[in-house]
């Protein structure tokens, strides 16, 4: 999988992409990213990630638990970004596994963001995205949620990424927050 947090564009085929062909951005989510922190396939994955010195690649768990025991073992160069999913209150207790492992840049993916997120803490934290659920049954999401982690971030300097509202047909939503578009990164 290919997505591009600069200009939005996704590319879900089993093609290779080494660059966005909308903007030339090399932000890459790998497409093994679910099962990266489950065997033995991080250490061949990360030794390509390493090499690939040129790309930015964004891995993404749920499973914050695992890093505690695998994090420590791999090299995470600075192209190598790490986050976890909070779509929920109930989901902070993984920030502390992201926030103990030695990579370089350290994100919370907030999303589908399905409730309110309070007292939430970004020391040790460089980026935060935010978005609503999407598809059919989505949850609905408040604006006061979104501008609440928004001004968190502004407040604690982090670079705050808006994806998107969600819904039914989250291309109608869109991703405009009170007026302008937040797609902040943090390099």
């Amino acid at each position: 999988m290919f997505l591009c947090h600069k200009c939005g564009y996704r590319d879900l085929s089993d093609k290779e992409k080494t660059s966005c062909p909308i903007c030339g951005t090399n932000i890459i989510v790998p497409k093994c990213a679910l099962i990266l922190f489950l065997s033995f396939v991080s250490y061949i994955v990360f030794d390509v990630m390493n090499k690939a010195k040129w790309h930015t690649f964004q891995v993404l768990t749920k499973r914050a638990e695992r890093l505690e025991k695998i994090a420590p073992k791999l090299n995470w160069t600075p192209n190598i970004w790490l986050g976890v999913t909070v779509e929920s209150n109930e989901q902070k207790k993984r920030i502390p596994y992201l926030i103990n492992t030695p990579a370089h840049i350290k994100y919370l993916s907030i999303e589908p963001m399905i409730t309110e997120i309070k007292d939430l803490s970004l020391d040790n934290i460089n980026w935060v995205i935010v978005g609503g659920e999407s598809g059919p049954g989505a949850r609905p999401i408040q604006e006061s949620w979104v501008t609440s982690i928004r001004d968190n971030c502004i407040e604690n300097e982090i670079p705050f990424f808006f994806k998107q509202w969600g819904g039914v047909n989250k291309k109608i939503a869109g991703c405009t927050l009170q007026g302008r578009q937040w797609k902040e990164l943090p390099v």
